[in-house]
Formats: structure tokens, C-alpha cells, sequence
């Protein structure tokens, strides 16, 4: 079979040249990296807003998803001039990461196998005071309704406190809770509320739950993992694909929603989000309509 040629795809007032859109990322699917490319260029109106502003971590396949892949941080000496990045101290030395401002950054990255961008929980004008508090609830197993269980206690108490929380799957096997912060507490500050709320969960179903880093210690319940609120770590933001098979999506929740033990954590995909986009909206928003994405 003879392959499909470069390609030039013109995105806002940029021109990306496509190599190989027919190689196969996901076999079992099989979903190319074209369609890969043509799922991150459609859903951009809606996931930028997640991204703009926020260092990321690219997480590549550039064999395909069944063999090994890597993270990247740093931004690439050849990438072009328009795509926005920002230096940022680490420990001995800088990185200059990515920033994903526009559309075309989106499909950039996705034509150099970047099937997830992994966002900074700060922004790069003020990276150690984050906007955002995530709670992630692992599940040992395959009991997701233990998780919606979790999520929904763990809603409970963050209201008691005054503070609204937002759900998303991950695309993977569990939760993510969010909530929405307005950087006047740093990231230690924010860590260690996020600890003491999740030893509070943990407290509340000792035999489901538990805040134990050791896996070999949480004997088969449900890690409430904090460490996420942290200087230079990342989360896959809404919409982002995950590299498992069926190109599941990360994607924002009612509180409803979570409440139906239908819910599965990989339900959404690249295939079928658009669908879910038209017909629900965007749960985190006020003003949730149907959003219907040109092709």
C-alpha cells in the first residue's frame, strides 16, 4: 500500500505541513494520525479556553500508541516563531515550554504525535499561584462506582467549605474533581488544603478510600491523589485524547451526570464527543447550550 502524501493544512493564518496523516497511531481502531490531527483542529473552539496561557508537558507517540512513548517538555529549537512559549525556572537551570494560545499550535503538536497535552495547573504569567485545585480519584480496579461515589461525597465536602467543584472524566480509569482558584494562594498553600480535604474524604470511608502514596499500602481501595498541586506538574485537560485504545477523551461532567452509574470513564471518545458537544453543551459553563463544531 503506497502512502498518503505530505500535506499543507491551512489553520487561522498559519500553514502546517502534515507528514504522514496515514500512519496508524491507534491499531485497534485503527484511527490515523490525520484523523488525530483533524479531531484537535475541530475541537479547538472549545478546548482552547482550557489551554491558553498554561505551560504544557506533550506526551508523544510517534510509533503508535502500543509501543513506548515519551514526554516532552521542552520546546523543540525548530519550532516555528509563531508558536508562543515561555521560560520558566526549575531546579538548576529553565525550560521553555509550549504555550498553546491558538489552533494551529493544537494541530502542530498533533502532527509530531503529541496525543496529549498535558496542562500546568498555573499559568505562565504567574506559575507558582495556580487557577485551578484538582483532586484525581484512582481506582485500583475496574469499580468505577465506587469512584462516582467518591466524587460525589468528595462534592459534599468542598461545598460545606464554599467551594464549587467541577468533575471530568479522564479519559483513563477515573475522576478528576476541579476547582476553580484565583491565584492569591501559592502552590504549597494550595497543596496543603488539598491534603487536608482528601484526609478528610479518606477519613469519611476508611475502607474505599484512602490518601496512601504506597500502592502496596492502599490495599485495593481508591487513592485520593493530591500531588498533581504542585509547581510544574500537569493534568490532561478537557478534551485532551488519552493514548488507550478507542482514543478516549477527557471530558468535562454535570454533577448529574456523575450521579448516573451508566457513566463510564472512557465512554467519550474522538469519534463520538462531537455528538455530545451538539446535544448537551459544555456542563461547565453558565450558559450551557448545544455547541455544534464545523467539520
Amino acid at each position: 500500500m503506497s502512502r498518503v502524501k505530505n500535506e499543507l493544512l491551512r489553520v487561522g493564518r498559519q500553514t502546517i505541513q502534515v507528514t504522514r496523516p496515514d500512519k496508524v497511531l491507534f491499531p485497534n481502531d485503527p484511527i490515523t494520525k490525520g484523523e488525530l490531527i483533524g479531531y484537535y483542529r475541530r475541537i479547538a473552539p472549545v478546548m482552547l479556553r482550557h489551554l491558553r496561557g498554561r505551560p504544557i508537558a506533550m506526551q508523544r507517540y510517534p510509533d503508535g500508541i502500543e509501543l513506548q512513548g515519551f514526554f516532552q517538555k521542552k520546546a523543540a529549537a525548530y519550532y516555528p516563531d509563531w508558536i508562543s512559549t515561555a521560560t520558566l525556572p526549575k531546579q538548576n537551570g529553565s525550560v521553555r515550554y509550549v504555550i498553546c494560545n491558538n489552533a494551529a499550535t493544537l494541530v502542530y503538536l498533533a502532527n509530531q504525535a503529541v496525543i496529549t497535552p498535558h496542562v500546568w495547573l498555573s499559568r505562565a504569567d504567574k506559575p507558582n499561584y495556580p487557577d485551578q485545585m484538582i483532586f484525581d480519584l484512582d481506582p485500583p480496579d475496574g469499580d468505577f462506582g465506587a469512584v462516582r461515589r467518591a466524587a460525589l461525597k468528595l462534592r459534599e465536602i468542598l461545598e460545606r467549605g464554599g467551594h464549587e467543584s467541577f468533575p471530568k472524566t479522564t479519559g483513563s480509569r477515573g475522576l478528576h474533581v476541579l476547582v476553580k482558584l484565583n491565584r492569591r494562594k501559592n502552590f504549597d498553600a494550595v497543596r496543603a488544603f488539598a491534603r487536608d480535604v482528601a484526609g478528610e474524604l479518606a477519613g469519611s470511608d476508611p475502607r474505599h478510600l484512602t490518601t496512601e502514596v504506597r500502592k502496596n499500602k492502599r490495599a485495593g481501595r481508591i487513592f485520593i491523589d493530591t500531588a498533581r498541586n504542585a509547581y510544574g506538574q500537569t493534568a490532561a485537560p478537557p478534551y485532551a485524547v488519552r493514548a488507550r485504545a478507542g482514543a478516549p477523551v477527557a471530558v468535562p461532567l454535570s454533577w448529574e451526570e456523575v450521579q448516573d452509574p451508566r457513566l463510564r470513564p472512557d465512554q467519550f471518545n474522538i469519534r463520538n464527543i462531537f455528538d455530545r458537544l451538539e446535544h448537551v453543551g459544555d456542563p461547565w459553563k453558565k450558559d450551557r447550550t448545544g455547541i455544534r463544531i464545523a467539520h
